[in-house]
C-alpha cells in the first residue's frame, strides 16, 4: 500500500533540505539520515549518525521480507507505524544485577529467536544485554541517550560487528530510533530511495 504523506511532512523536508545538503548520502543512508533530523529537528545527526549503505541494504530486505520487530521501550514501540513490533517490558522485572530493561531484551529473544530487528531507544542497558546474546540480528538500531552508558554501550555496538545504526553521541531516545526503523519500512523494495515521494 502506498503511503500517503501528509503536506505538513512535505514541508518539513522541504525546509531540511533547503538547511541540510543531504544528496550526497546513498539512498538508504539519506532516507534514515532525513528520517532521523525530521523526527529531531536537530542537523547535527548527519555528522552523528553511523550507517553503513550495504548493511541498510539487507536490513531493508529483511524487514519487507517479514523480519519481527523488537523495541525496547513501549514509547519506541508506538513510534513505528507500519509494523507491528514486540515489547516485553511489561512482564520484565527488575533482578540482581539485570535491570527490567535488559531482562526485557531476554523475554523478547525468547520470543522472536535469530533474525530480528531490534529497536533501542530508551536504556543503555538494553542495547548492552542484546550484545551478549546470541541473537543473529538482522539489524540492531542502538540509539539509546543518556549521561550514563549510552554513548559507550553505542560503541560497543560498534565494535561487536553486528549488523547496525548508531550514533556517536549521549543524544538518542525513542523517537529518533523510531524514526530509523520507519525510513527503512517506508522506503518500498521497488522503488528509488532518493524520491521526495518516498523520502518524505
Amino acid at each position: 500500500m502506498t503511503r500517503v504523506v501528509h503536506p505538513i511532512e512535505q514541508e518539513s523536508f522541504r525546509r531540511l533540505r533547503t538547511r541540510l545538503d543531504t544528496s550526497h548520502f546513498a539512498p538508504l543512508t539519506r532516507a534514515v539520515v532525513e528520517r532521523v533530523i525530521h523526527s529531531s529537528a536537530d542537523l547535527a545527526y548527519a555528522d552523528d549518525l553511523v550507517c553503513d549503505e550495504t548493511t541498510l541494504r539487507a536490513a531493508h530486505t529483511a524487514l519487507h521480507a517479514g523480519a519481527p520487530v523488537v523495541a525496547d521501550v513501549e514509547m519506541v514501540a508506538a513510534g513505528i507505524t507500519r509494523r507491528e513490533s514486540v515489547c516485553r517490558l511489561k512482564e520484565a522485572e527488575s533482578r540482581p544485577g539485570l535491570t527490567r530493561s535488559a531482562h526485557a531484551i531476554r523475554l523478547a529473544y525468547e520470543q522472536v529467536g535469530p533474525g530480528a530487528v531490534w529497536v533501542i531507544g530508551c536504556a543503555p542497558t538494553a542495547l548492552e544485554e542484546l550484545l551478549v546474546l546470541d541473537a543473529a540480528p538482522a539489524l540492531v538500531i542502538g540509539l539509546p541517550v543518556g549521561f550514563v552508558g549510552a554513548a559507550e554501550s553505542k560503541a560497543a555496538l560498534r565494535e561487536s560487528g553486528l549488523p547496525a545504526v548508531s550514533n556517536v553521541s549521549e543524544k538518542g531516545g525513542s523517537a529518533v530510533a523510531a524514526a530509523a526503523l520507519n525510513a527503512l519500512l517506508y522506503t518500498p523494495l521497488h522503488t528509488t530511495p532518493l524520491s521526495t515521494k518516498e523520502n518524505a
